[in-house]
Parts: structure tokens; C-alpha cells; sequence
């Protein structure tokens, strides 16, 4: 049985390279190009959309390598040869005995769900409520962005839902989520998606007693309703999608009435200091509340009590509610969302307000579908 490596050439008058294929707007590879041999032996087909197994013919004058696959399953030849991917060489090769005719497919590979909001849902500061915090920017209070180079969503309704611990056809109301934003906070190029309840899970106390500190031997209530009581809600297979050795700043901020939401990310993240504790699920930040409302309003106090732009321009805004905010000033104060939308603190950790988990996925966590509407929420995968 001899080798045959099969090369580029298909018919075409223009050798050019296809930069885009369908809507997916995945990119060919630059490297390794291969020449096909020219012969009306072999047809190549590409999926056109990621998980639908739709595939069209493409007279692409290289193998497509990034962002595809080869489906080894799907690629025959009619006279019995074989067919591999030579991943080394990132070219196909055949083995036959005889002159053979041969159909090669390639799937789009496993977009990971950050990737696919920062290339296909994110396109200049504001679309689809989607806006890229890099401290630059030609809106109104640009300024005022966190400068993490987070993707937050922001404004009154946001396509921003997720299904999340259930795969049914129609998601249940208890499991949708929404995406507060996509973070990288040892900035080395790699996203977490942070999500949080649509809905609460109740009304808990912070604490049953008067502290609100958390320490190496110590944690407030709320840590185990979320982290014991919740989590243990979700299956296996959901849990495995979320990064349970994540990070979260709970240090604290200092109480002032004047403080913009920039101003609580200062003190609360970006030059928090005195404690981080690694759990699966928290709450939202002061900051996370402060940045979901509109651009316009990230100059207003969020004490503000007469401003409504906290609640009408703002999609994360539920009414009463915890955040995992606490305070600096006393060791028994929490912030938290009052019912009217303005940010105070509880003057006293034993109070009820609502809970919604919040969570951030893994890294790798793939896309596998849906628009991020309330009525076809993305879907992703392990």
C-alpha cells in the first residue's frame, strides 16, 4: 500500500484563501499551506455552523486549519482508502491502493463561550450592551470604565441570558442566569464569564451573628448558604463548569455617599489588599451593580436615593439585595441593594435580603448555541 499525500490544486482560476467561511467568520490558517492537487477526486466540505453537522462544499485553495477540525468519522473515499489528519504537518493524508475518489470534512471546532463574545457578540463599546473596559473609549463617560480590560454588560435589557443546570429544550425559569462580564484578572489573555441568578433564592441573613469578616477559620453564613446549601442543588455535570478555585476580593470598601462606581471598584478589586477567599459561588460586587446600569450614570453617587437611573437603566437590578460587599468601617455592616436601587449597608449582618448566586465559569467552558435572548438563551458545554 503506498502513500499518497494529498496537496492543494483544486480548479479555480484565482488562487486565493478564503478569510471567512459562512457566518461564523472563522479564519484559515496563514501557516503550513499545503498545495492540493488539481482533480475532480476530491471535495471538501465545512460545516457552516458550530454542533449542526450542515456542511458545504468550499473550492478553499488551502486545508483549514484554525478554528476546524478534521472529522475523521465523516472524511471517505469510495475505492476503500483511508484518510488522516497529519496534525504535524496540518495537511490530510491518503492511503489506497488504487486511484480513489475522496470527501474530506472539517467541523468547526469548540469556540470557547468567552471567545465567542469577544469576537462575534462584541463589536465597539455600546453594541449589544456590551462594553469593553480599557480606559478608552469616544462615549459618554468613557472615563469612568474599570480599565481592567473586563467585558461588562450595561443598560436596561441586555441580551445577556444563559441556560444554566438544565440542557431541556425550553430553559426552566430557575435556570436562567444572566453575564455580568467576562474577566481576566491576572490579565494574561484568558477570560472567566462571570453569571449570576436571574432570580433569588431567597431571603437569607449575612450572619446570625455580629461579624462580617472572613478569615482563614472563619466565615459568615452566607458562605455556607451558597457554597454548601446551593451548590449542592446543581448536579455534578454543572458544577464541573465552574471555577470553584476562583478568587473573590472580600476585603471590603469604605462607606461614603458620595462614591461612583468607579470609585468602589478602586477600593473594593483593584486595590484590594487585605483578603481574598477562594470559593465557587459568591454575589455581585458593588461594582458589578454600579457598572450594569447605563454609561451615562456611572458619575452618579450610587447613594443617590432620587436617582432612578439606578433601577430603569439598569438590568441588573432586582430590589433588596446582598452583595458580597462588606464594609470597612464597622465589622458587622454589609452593603447591599435597597429596594429603591440605591447601594447602602445593613446596620447589622443579621438582616434578610435577597440572594442570587453568582459564579464564574471556567476558562474553557465551550459555546454550543443560542442568541443570549430571555427566549433563546446561550448554551454552553464542558
Amino acid at each position: 500500500m503506498k502513500k499518497i499525500v494529498i496537496g492543494i490544486i483544486l480548479i479555480i482560476k484565482i488562487i486565493g484563501i478564503y478569510k471567512y467561511v459562512a457566518s461564523n467568520k472563522k479564519v484559515m490558517s496563514d501557516k503550513s499551506k499545503e498545495q492540493i492537487k488539481s482533480n475532480d477526486m476530491l471535495t471538501m466540505m465545512l460545516e457552516t455552523e458550530a454542533g449542526t453537522g450542515v456542511y458545504e462544499e468550499t473550492k478553499a485553495s488551502e486545508w483549514p486549519t484554525d478554528g476546524y477540525i478534521f472529522n475523521e468519522t465523516l472524511s471517505k473515499c469510495e475505492n476503500g482508502g483511508t484518510l488522516t489528519w497529519d496534525d504535524e504537518n496540518k495537511k490530510v493524508e491518503m492511503q489506497s491502493n488504487t486511484s480513489d475518489k475522496c470527501y474530506i470534512y472539517f467541523d468547526i471546532a469548540n469556540q470557547t463561550f468567552a471567545n465567542y463574545i469577544i469576537e462575534n457578540i462584541y463589536t465597539e463599546d455600546g453594541v449589544n450592551g456590551l462594553y469593553y473596559h480599557d480606559g478608552v473609549g469616544t462615549y459618554t463617560n468613557a472615563s469612568e470604565e474599570a480599565g481592567d480590560n473586563s467585558y461588562r454588560y450595561s443598560g436596561a435589557n441586555p441580551n445577556n441570558y444563559v441556560c444554566f443546570g438544565s440542557d431541556a429544550t425550553t430553559c426552566p425559569e430557575d435556570n436562567l442566569y444572566r453575564i455580568i462580564g467576562l474577566f481576566d484578572d491576572d490579565q494574561d489573555g484568558v477570560y472567566n464569564i462571570k453569571l449570576i441568578k436571574n432570580t433569588s433564592i431567597g431571603d437569607y441573613a449575612w450572619d446570625s451573628g455580629t461579624s462580617n469578616t472572613w478569615n482563614a477559620t472563619e466565615k459568615p453564613d452566607i458562605y455556607t448558604t451558597l457554597n454548601t446549601t446551593y451548590w449542592n442543588t446543581l448536579s455534578s455535570e454543572w458544577q464541573n463548569l465552574i471555577d470553584a478555585t476562583y478568587k473573590w476580593q472580600v476585603g471590603g470598601a469604605t462607606w461614603s455617599t458620595t462614591n461612583t462606581v468607579k470609585q468602589y471598584y478602586g477600593i473594593e478589586i483593584k486595590n484590594q489588599t487585605e483578603y481574598e477567599e477562594t470559593m465557587a459561588i459568591g454575589l455581585m460586587y458593588v461594582s458589578d451593580y454600579g457598572y450594569s446600569s447605563s454609561p451615562e450614570n456611572w458619575q452618579t453617587a450610587l447613594y443617590d436615593y432620587l436617582n432612578t437611573s439606578n433601577t430603569n437603566n439598569n438590568w441588573l437590578y432586582l430590589g433588596d439585595e446582598w452583595t458580597i460587599s462588606r464594609t470597612l468601617d464597622t465589622t458587622y455592616n454589609v452593603f447591599y441593594v435597597y429596594s429603591t436601587g440605591f447601594v447602602h449597608f445593613y446596620g447589622g449582618v443579621g438582616g434578610l435580603h435577597a440572594v442570587r448566586p453568582s459564579v464564574y465559569l471556567k476558562s474553557e467552558i465551550a459555546f454550543e448555541g443560542g442568541t443570549g435572548s430571555a427566549s433563546d438563551q446561550y448554551r454552553i458545554t464542558e
